[in-house]
Order: structure tokens, then C-alpha cells, then sequence
């Protein structure tokens, strides 16, 4: 079997990553359908800013197993837009679409 490439190629998972979906290498669309798994299985979707989790909209709410791994989210996309989840707590919502910056942000 050919080696993955693109977002196909397995990447490093930092340790708060590794530990929480379980592995040290996947590909980025894995690493991103396994946080999915997780925030679906445990409900963690709200359609508000800061609601409470609804199973349904936007809004993730981070609960204390993706702390430590959006935490460590500091990073500034092409555009210019900067994503510091630094301060992140938990309870608190992040937008679906900061998710890439998450995954980003996780990987070595």
C-alpha cells in the first residue's frame, strides 16, 4: 500500500492529542473525524456562544478531556485571523471552523 500524502499522510499527535483519541500518529482527516466522534458522543454542541450543550449547532463546549488540547491553540492563519485558545475554560464554547486551527496547532 502507497504511503498516505497530503491530509492523507499520518502526522505526530502531541501528548494531549495522543492521549485523548488514543494513538501518537493519524492522518489530519482522521485526527478531525475522531474530535467529531468525541464532541458528537458526548454531546458537546450548543447553537450559542457560551450555551449550554444542545447535541446540535456551531458551538463546541469544551469539557475538561479537550481542554488541555485546545489549550494549546496559538496559531495565526494566512489571512491574518489569529486563534489563541490559551485561555480557554472549561464550560466555555470555540467555533466549529477553529477546529483546523486545533488540529493544527496539536500536531509535530
Amino acid at each position: 500500500m502507497a504511503e498516505g500524502k497530503g491530509l492523507s499522510k499520518p502526522v505526530k499527535l502531541k501528548n494531549e492529542l495522543a492521549e485523548l483519541l488514543g494513538a501518537a500518529e493519524l492522518p489530519r482527516t482522521e485526527i478531525t473525524k475522531k474530535l467529531w466522534d468525541y464532541i458528537k458522543a458526548n454531546k458537546l454542541q450548543t447553537k450559542t456562544e457560551n450555551g449550554k450543550p444542545e447535541n446540535t449547532g456551531k458551538f463546541i463546549v469544551v469539557d475538561a478531556k479537550l481542554l488541555p488540547v485546545f489549550k494549546n491553540t496559538k496559531s495565526k492563519s494566512k489571512s491574518g485571523k489569529v486563534t489563541d485558545l490559551t485561555m480557554l475554560k472549561e464550560d466555555q464554547t470555540i467555533n466549529m471552523m477553529q477546529l483546523a486551527a486545533v488540529v493544527g496547532a496539536n500536531i509535530e
